[in-house]
């Protein structure tokens, strides 16, 4: 008697499964977008900047919906989004269990994912995912779904135009190997995190520091140059955090967090409003209850992990400084005076844990296109005392992720352009940057995109509905009857005799 074949056991268990489940949900969907070109090269019908976790799981979706998406990602291979390269946490900020990116497959979740190599018992006594570890599920994400990423392509330009015909496209300069070319797309999904339309927020008196006294929580920088000196981190969020554990590690003389407020947010309002509702109910809300939402959470702010601030806390030389806004910085020889209500503090360096801004036009990429944004400040005036820049800065978006022109026609194309990161906020909800409902973001663009794909081409599908030959029914199935016997003729009729009374 044969033994029976050996099931592959481990990941090649779990990428069969996850072959098998693709194939009895008949995915991904066969490719349908008719095939356009410029200049003998082939458009793409959905390109995607920016190869972290929003920008793949854009592309897993779109790929299941038989569109051609690729991402265009500046970084090696690898090391797409902050995981492996700015971020310093230990572990990632959100439970474990949460499903992210994985689109609904159970055996694309990063639980399937761990369990396949280490058990459930590990899963079982594990707290929170570690950070390098998330990183190596989003490598395998994108290589069992064979996605179509080209790293270390830098877009310099993006340039809309539609003639009104639904024949728009984008143009896309690209820098990559030492070689500047430019490629078409009918659509382009911005992917581009936390910093997605703007970048790093400081405040004004940074930019009068010479450059090496200071540094972004989310600058690329080596930690260990801080060791022995006194650093100052300014703000009390996770990335704040981050970066004084970071440096108290490296072997920095002391660090002293530098916090506005009396005392450090305990409640992390979003997570205690996060439910399907919120994530499905949140665009359809109107204005005022938008803002007053994410208004609420960003005035309440969120708290660091505990596991974070411990990090820093079990430090010695570690000095939790509140009620400390920054009231001027002079630079003092090689050492920074830096001055608030509770004394002078002197440092030898800096670091800004200050969040991020939505400054479309400083980023040189966008020039094209980015005067004709419109924002929410052009769409909502709040109440008073509920200003917030931040809202007032996020882009207004169409129910595709799309921008909306400031002033309609002064921008054929616009919207052609996606906004699928940290600023949809205010539009669309947490749904392109965060963990939680990354799925749902996802398959929400990519539903808009394949109906804005059809449409634009709907006389070609049409066309192609006409031409359809495929019979299904080849007329040897049945035999026609013949001509019907009718009723009896009148020279057949006999009369019966009637009955004698």
């Amino acid at each position: 008697m044969n033994s029976p074949t050996a099931r592959p056991s481990g990941l090649a268990a779990l990428e069969a499964r996850l072959r098998e489940d693709l194939a009895w949900l008949e995915l991904p969907a066969r490719s349908w977008v008719p095939l356009r070109t410029r200049e003998g090269r082939p458009v793409i019908s959905v390109a995607i900047i920016g190869g972290g976790m929003a920008g793949l799981a854009a592309a897993a979706a779109l790929t299941h919906l038989g569109v051609d998406a690729v991402i265009f990602d500046q970084s090696p291979q690898g090391f797409e989004g902050p995981w492996a390269t700015t971020a310093r946490m230990e572990t990632l900020r959100s439970p474990k269990q949460l499903t992210g990116p994985a689109l609904g497959l159970p055996a694309l979740t990063f639980r399937a994912w761990f369990e396949a190599q280490f058990g459930g018992e590990a899963w079982a006594a594990l707290d929170k995912i570690p950070r390098l570890q998330w990183m190596d599920y989003l490598r395998w994400y994108r290589e069992v779904l064979g996605l179509d990423v080209r790293n270390e392509h830098r877009i310099t330009s993006i340039a809309p135009h539609d003639d009104g015909n639904g024949d728009g496209e984008v143009a896309l300069s690209v820098s990559h190997a030492g070689r500047d070319e430019v490629v078409h797309a009918r659509h382009v999904v911005l992917a581009t995190g936390r910093d997605g339309l703007g970048g790093p927020s400081v405040p004004a008196f940074a930019h009068a520091l010479p450059r090496r006294f200071w540094a972004h929580s989310s600058d690329e920088m080596d930690y260990g140059t801080l060791r022995g000196k006194r650093v100052g981190v300014i703000g009390a969020g996770a990335s704040a955090m981050d970066s004084a554990a970071t440096a108290l590690e490296a072997g920095a003389a002391s660090v002293d967090l530098l916090i506005r407020r009396t005392d450090i947010p305990r409640v992390n309002k979003g997570k205690g409003a996060g439910n399907p509702g919120l994530t499905h109910g949140h665009a359809a809300l109107p204005d005022a209850w938008k803002w007053r939402v994410r208004h609420y959470i960003n005035a309440q702010q969120v708290p660091p992990p505990r596991g974070s601030t411990l990090r820093v806390s079990r430090h010695a030389n570690a000095r939790f400084n509140l009620g400390s806004p920054i009231l001027d910085v002079t630079v003092a020889g090689d050492a920074l005076h830096v001055r608030t209500p509770h004394g002078l503090f002197e440092l030898d360096f800096l670091v800004f844990a200050t969040g991020f801004n939505i400054d479309p036009a400083s980023r040189p990429e966008f020039a094209p296109f980015a005067r004709h944004i419109r924002t929410w400040s052009e769409r909502y005036t709040p109440p008073a005392g509920d200003e917030d820049r931040e809202l007032a800065d996020s882009p207004d978006l169409g129910p595709a992720f799309e921008f909306l022109e400031k002033t309609p026609g002064a921008c054929p194309g616009l919207g052609r352009i996606h906004c699928f990161c940290a600023p949809a906020t205010l539009s669309h909800g947490a749904l392109s940057g965060d963990i939680p409902a990354v799925s749902d973001g996802a398959k929400r663009l990519s539903l808009a995109l394949a109906a804005a794909l059809y449409r634009e081409d709907i006389d070609q599908h049409y066309a192609n509905l006409e031409a359809f030959e495929e019979p299904e029914v080849f007329g040897d199935e049945w035999t026609p009857a013949g001509p019907p016997a009718g009723p009896p003729t009148p020279s057949a009729v006999h009369a019966e005799p009637e009955p004698q009374r």
